[in-house]
């Protein structure tokens, strides 16, 4: 069983590494972009278990270690 945790920057916390994205991007000539906001993915694989217990375990570790709850955002997917 695989986890893929993706962790963002919550609204209104400014992104810096997004805006200069977003810069580049329009200055490469891709137009239309409303906002560019960069995060990160984890992936965990986990030994066999229920998804119940998966995603209780993963959400323990994103809120130990894996995300900054006070800035951050992130939401957890199991993949069997």
């Amino acid at each position: 069983m695989k986890a893929i945790v993706n962790v963002y920057l919550k609204q209104g916390v400014l992104d810096p590494q997004g805006k200069a994205a977003h810069h580049a991007l329009e200055s490469l000539g891709f137009h239309g972009i409303e906002d560019v906001r960069i995060g990160k993915q984890i992936v965990i694989k986990l030994d066999s278990m229920s998804k119940e217990e998966a995603i209780t375990k993963v959400k323990e570790m994103s809120e130990t270690l894996l995300a900054n709850t006070v800035i951050e955002d992130y939401d957890i997917e199991i993949v069997q």
